[in-house]
């Protein structure tokens, strides 16, 4: 769990050279986290930009993604740095935060998620990342420094431009490449193998090798054929649909088949 103070899984995993699998929940249910990690899964994105879920339900879902052993990431609203902080409080392993724009906004990112002095994120033990004030001391800020994951989301054409500069900004673990804003960004809605959508993750993740750093993919489900295709791309994590997605597939195919 994440809260005995151990390395990120995530970072581990991609470090030692494997891709890390994962998925994600706009259901916010404890349950299905909890099955995720039960079933090997590394990581899991709880979409809370899409989904509003700013209460004590995301505590819950963070809860459950520790228990069950995985690493829970918060997509955050990005127009808010305090709810960066309150995510890493509440237990989450990393933050993904939409559409950063370029260096200066990541560096304000970086600010709001580290404390001194990488960034400027206020003290608050009584949590549950500090064992709610047990361990919350210096070393335990450390750690936060250390493993709790920050994750900007490349999806505009805009912020391609400065991917070098993104990534080598000190505080930022990965990214998180969004297909779907970006092939609307370029000018080819959702067709994200497009080639100007499959040449900006090319030069996302030639970015992330040189500078250590690493870069999340997400592919539809049950889209078995994107693997591959995600491998030759050179990604270090891709993430499997999400539970919205998975039982959308499941539940209509098994409709077809009894009514056909």
């Amino acid at each position: 769990m994440m809260l005995s103070r151990q390395p990120n899984r995530l970072k581990e995993i991609i470090r030692q050279g494997d891709i890390a699998l994962g998925t994600c929940l706009y259901s916010f249910s404890p349950a299905l986290i909890e099955l995720a990690g039960f079933c090997g899964l590394d990581f899991c994105r709880l979409d809370n930009e899409h989904a509003l879920r700013q209460d004590h339900t995301t505590e819950d879902v963070l809860r459950g993604g520790l228990l069950a052993g995985l690493v829970p990431l918060l997509r955050v609203d990005r127009d808010n740095p305090y709810l960066i902080r309150k995510a890493f409080e509440a237990g989450a392993g990393g933050v993904i935060i939409p559409h950063a724009k370029g260096k200066e906004d990541v560096l304000c990112m970086v600010e709001a998620a580290k404390f001194p002095p990488l960034g400027r994120r206020g003290y608050g033990g009584l949590c549950l990342s500090g064992k709610w004030g047990v361990d919350a001391g210096e070393e335990w800020m450390n750690w936060c420094n250390r493993e709790q994951l920050v994750i900007p989301m490349i999806e505009d054409v805009g912020a391609l431009a400065e991917i070098d500069e993104i990534m080598a900004v000190e505080g930022v673990d990965g990214i998180f490449f969004g297909p779907a804003d970006f092939s609307i960004s370029a000018g080819v809605p959702l067709q994200i193998w497009h080639d100007r959508v499959v040449g900006a993750v090319k030069k996302t993740v030639e970015a992330a090798d040189k500078h250590k750093k690493f870069v999340i993919y997400p592919i539809g489900f049950p889209q078995w054929e994107q693997v591959e295709r995600v491998k030759e791309l050179g990604i270090h994590a891709v993430e499997f649909g999400h539970d919205a997605s998975i039982l959308k597939s499941v539940w209509q195919k098994s409709i077809r088949s009894f009514r056909s």
